[in-house]
C-alpha cells in the first residue's frame, strides 16, 4: 500500500509522522511523508524549538509528488497534527486531488484536537476546522474520548454514551469511527479500550492498562496509522481493531519494559510485524 501521510515531526521522540511512518514502513507499506511542522521534540515536555512549516511549504511538496503522476497510486491519506488552520486547507485539496486520481483512496483523519486532562492544546481555529470542515469528508477519524466529546458536543462517561457520541460523529460524514483511549466509569478499571463503529456495526476492545509516568505521547499518531493500513488490507474494521489492539499494546509494553517516556517502535518492531499477544473483539451490535 502506498500512504500519504500529512502531520508533524519532532527530531527527537515519536510523533506524528515520526511515529507513524516507521510502523508503517516495517509492515511492508509504501509511506510518502508530508510534515506540517518540524520540531525538536514534541509539546509534552513545555519546551520545543522549530518551525510550523507555511500552508504554502506543505502544497509545495504535495504538487512535487503530484508532479510524479503517483496520486494514482495513493490508497490512503492520513493527517494529524495540523499546526495550523491553513494546512488543514492544502491537506482537504490533496485529499480531492487523490480521489480524483483514484476515487477508490481512503481518507483516515486523526482529529487532533487535545486530550483529558490537557484540554485543548492546537492553535486557535484548528478545532472549528476538524469539526466543521475536515470530518465531513474524512473516511475514517480517530479521536480520542475528549476529541470524541468535542466533535458532537458530548460528555462521554458510559458505553451508552459512546455509542450515541459515535453515532452522531458518523453523521457528520465518515464511514468509520475509531475512538483510540476510552476509559469509561462503567469499564474495568484495569483495562484501556478501543471502539470502533461503521455501518457494518460496533465492535469493542480492550488491553491491560499500563501504567506510566507521564503517558508517552504520540499513542494516537501510531493508532490512526496501524488501523488505516490493517483496514486498507482488509476491508474489515473488526479485524483492523483487533490488529491494531495487539501492536499498540506492545509498543506500550516495551516502552514500559525499557523505563522510557518516548514510545520504543525500534524495540518493538518484531511484535509491531507479529504480535504474540491478541486481545478478543467484542461485537456490540
Amino acid at each position: 500500500m502506498n500512504i500519504l501521510s500529512i502531520q508533524s515531526s519532532v527530531a527527537y521522540g515519536h510523533v506524528g509522522n515520526s511515529a507513524a511512518v516507521f510502523p508503517l514502513q516495517r509492515l511492508g507499506h509504501t509511506v510518502w511523508p508530508v510534515n506540517t511542522v518540524q520540531f525538536s521534540n514534541h509539546t509534552g515536555y513545555g519546551q520545543w524549538r522549530g518551525p510550523v512549516f507555511a500552508a504554502n511549504d506543505v502544497a509545495a511538496v504535495i504538487t512535487g509528488i503530484a508532479e510524479r503522476g503517483v496520486f494514482a497510486k495513493c490508497d490512503g491519506i492520513l493527517s494529524g497534527y495540523m499546526g495550523d488552520a491553513a494546512i488543514g486547507t492544502v491537506i482537504l485539496e490533496t485529499v480531492a486531488s487523490v480521489r480524483k486520481a483514484n476515487p477508490k483512496a481512503l481518507y483516515c483523519c486523526d482529529p487532533v484536537i487535545g486530550d483529558v486532562g490537557r484540554g485543548v492544546f492546537v492553535r486557535p481555529g484548528i478545532p472549528k476546522f476538524m469539526r466543521d470542515r475536515a470530518v465531513p469528508v474524512a473516511d475514517i477519524i480517530t479521536p480520542n474520548q475528549f476529541e470524541l466529546e468535542y466533535l458532537t458536543g458530548t460528555n462521554v462517561e458510559t458505553l451508552d454514551h459512546v455509542l450515541q457520541a459515535v453515532d452522531l460523529a458518523r453523521r457528520l460524514g465518515p464511514r468509520i469511527v475509531l475512538v483510540t483511549s476510552l476509559l469509561r466509569k462503567d469499564g474495568p478499571g484495569d483495562t484501556i479500550e478501543m471502539l470502533a463503529d461503521s455501518a457494518e456495526g460496533t465492535w469493542l476492545v480492550a488491553t491491560p492498562r499500563l501504567r506510566f509516568d507521564p503517558l508517552p505521547n504520540g499513542a494516537g499518531d501510531v493508532v490512526a496509522a496501524l488501523f488505516l493500513a490493517s483496514y486498507l488490507e482488509t476491508g474489515s474494521a473488526a479485524r483492523a481493531l483487533g490488529e491494531t489492539a495487539a501492536r499498540i499494546f506492545a509498543i506500550f509494553d516495551a516502552t514500559q519494559r525499557a523505563g522510557c517516556r518516548e514510545l520504543q517502535l525500534v524495540r518493538a518492531q518484531d511484535e509491531i510485524a507479529k504480535p504474540t499477544r491478541r486481545f478478543d473483539v467484542m461485537k456490540l451490535r
